[in-house]
């Protein structure tokens, strides 16, 4: 069976050689989403709650997009630049996915991400 490349445009477009999300059989690899609109501009310049919010809202377009959602979710990479913001990023991330049920997770602190932003989440999911 072929890769299903999934696509929205409820989500920024790519900004690079890669698809927003693939599926593979009834997995669903979602590439790392970060704080941009489905228009392409930035949001939360200096907000890392904010940019958490919107990072998260683009994993669940392109989720829907592939008919999944944060439900389906069993994978969480998340990216930060500075593990200070870990307890805001927590919090948001929390309103998005409940304790009881939450995805398996890494968090992982690196010196850059793209467009110099302060948070990046991708995940995997099943359905």
């Amino acid at each position: 069976m072929a890769n299903q490349i999934i696509f929205t445009d409820q989500a920024p477009a790519p900004i690079g050689p890669y698809s927003q999300g693939v599926r593979a059989g009834n997995t669903v690899y979602v590439s790392g989403q970060i704080p941009l609109d489905a228009q392409g501009q930035m949001v939360g310049a200096d907000d890392v709650a904010a940019q958490t919010q919107q990072v998260l809202k683009n994993l669940t377009a392109v989720l829907a997009a592939a008919g999944l959602s944060l439900n389906d979710v069993v994978k969480c990479s998340i990216f930060v630049r500075d593990l200070n913001h870990f307890g805001t990023i927590n919090q948001v991330y929390g309103s998005f996915f409940d304790e009881a049920t939450a995805p398996a997770r890494e968090t992982v602190e690196v010196s850059r991400l793209p467009r110099d932003v302060d948070v990046e989440i991708s995940c995997i999911a099943v359905g």
